[in-house]
């Protein structure tokens, strides 16, 4: 019996190390889990975000300048990268942020928009300049010659070069053509590149000129200055029906080119003259985080100085208009930035904070039933015990010696020393500990009793008993 009792001893100290071994593994990876998951977070989090951006065409002032901003966006930038989609032109570009494949877009302020795109920054505002010109004097001519064209009115029946083959700089022409009166049909419009300055200003079938851009952008002045030389001094050609075009066509504004802006001597032009305008503007998705657009329209903001010096001449990047009535909403990243009511960094992760700690309160919750799960053996071997114990109370009760008794406790003392180590490995709670001490009382207390019993003296024989042997 004590053989049996040792190698029974014995194998549940074996399994209860190799159960306590298990747990330890379990709650080891369980640990590195929940330290990959949150390393993996916070990587993702301070990780660089790239955004993907669509411009075109290639070697457009557009696709310079967006390509100058992801230079510095390498350079200057730890938290965000630009990834450039080159197209064949705004048209396509708007398109790919339409489709969801780019999440930021370079497109032209009068172009067909996709319904979620809104406005993060200004890339540049690109002036009309409309001219025609004077003729050339005479050798013998003392006069100046006057341009035949004097304003806007007289165009009709006559031929406009268009500096740039996009064909929004035709539609913003016939748009400028209606407002001032004159029947777009009744005017003629031929498109060149802005490789072919020129072959415009030598081409004497043209009457007047149109060029799009910025007022110190060099192509605007080398169309000037060739078609000077080549067809006498310009005429700037003033667009009265501005503010009707700007009220009519919310995209358009209202401007002035103030004078000697493409040449001082002679005045190019002599005095300011009313014009329209339209702006090159950076789109984004509205769905795009407003975190990820403020810290992209904030960065662009530090580094527009660095692209400016890459692309003189090109880059103008300005705020948008936060107007609420504005015909292109601005994104709320880049709002928020301009107004001043970004949020900080708990407003922004707070939630998140709370959310953290519900979950680690939840992986305890599961932690605690995990290990009430594994537990489950020691626990039903403590309860096998403490019914052994009781049912050995009875036993104690009928010993005829001190020699029973002694055994019956070295047994109880095995169960408690098990008992107390399942207790330290926290397999057992406290309650089932109280009541495991409930029964050992009870074991105790008849074994006090029966030993006194024993000390007493032998028991009285039955009488029956005793009559039968003395009969025998």
């Amino acid at each position: 019996m004590s053989s049996s009792d040792g190698t029974g001893a014995t194998s549940d100290a074996a399994r209860r190390q190799r159960r306590r071994s298990n747990t330890l593994l379990l709650i080891l990876a369980v640990g590195f889990f929940i330290f990959g998951a949150a390393a993996g977070a916070l990587y993702y989090v301070l990780g660089p975000v790239t955004l993907r951006i669509a411009v075109g065409p290639p070697g457009s002032d557009d696709h310079k300048v967006i390509q100058a901003a992801a230079e510095a966006f390498a350079s200057e930038s730890r938290t965000l990268r630009l990834s450039l989609i080159t197209t064949d032109g705004a048209v396509e570009a708007l398109g790919l942020l339409g489709a969801g494949k780019a999440h930021l877009a370079v497109g032209r302020g009068d172009l067909e928009m996709p319904a979620d795109a809104q406005t993060v920054a200004i890339v540049r505002k690109n002036f009309v300049v409309l001219w025609s010109p004077s003729g050339l004097a005479g050798k013998n001519s003392k006069r100046k010659p006057a341009a035949k064209i004097k304003e806007i009115a007289d165009l009709a029946g006559h031929r406009v070069g268009v500096i740039g083959r996009t064909p929004a700089n035709a539609a913003l022409l016939r748009v400028i053509l209606s407002a001032c009166g004159v029947e777009a049909d009744k005017v003629a419009i031929t498109q060149f590149g802005t490789d072919q300055i020129e072959q415009l200003a030598r081409d004497p079938t043209l009457d007047a000129f149109i060029a799009v851009g910025p007022l110190d952008s060099k192509i605007t002045s080398d169309a000037i200055a060739a078609t000077a030389r080549a067809r006498g001094d310009p005429k700037f050609l003033a667009i009265d029906a501005s503010e009707a075009i700007a009220l009519k066509h919310p995209r358009y504004e209202s401007e002035e080119i103030p004078p000697s802006v493409f040449n001082t001597n002679p005045a190019w032009p002599d005095d300011k003259v009313e014009t329209v305008s339209v702006s090159h503007l950076i789109m984004a998705q509205k769905t795009l985080s407003e975190t990820t657009v403020a810290a992209f329209f904030r960065q662009l903001l530090a580094v527009r100085q660095v692209i400016v010096r890459r692309v003189p001449g090109v880059a103008h990047i300005t705020k948008p208009d936060t107007d609420k009535d504005a015909e292109l909403p601005v994104h709320r990243g880049a709002a928020a930035v301009i107004d001043g009511t970004e949020r900080t960094f708990l407003d922004r992760y707070g939630d998140y904070f709370w959310f953290a700690l519900l979950l680690l309160s939840g992986v305890g919750s599961v932690a605690a039933w995990l290990r009430h799960y594994l537990n489950r053996d020691e626990r039903d071997e403590n309860t096998g015990h403490r019914n052994r114990i009781q049912a050995m109370v009875s036993g104690v009760r009928t010993a005829e010696s001190n020699q029973q008794l002694l055994a019956m406790q070295r047994e109880v003392d095995a169960i408690i020393s098990e008992t107390l180590e399942c207790y330290d490995d926290g397999a057992i709670e406290e309650e089932e500990l109280a009541a495991f001490g409930l029964v050992l009382d009870l074991f105790n207390h008849a074994v006090v009793e029966r030993r006194a019993t024993l000390q007493a003296g032998p028991p009285e024989p039955v009488r029956g008993a005793a009559a039968g042997r003395g009969l025998t």
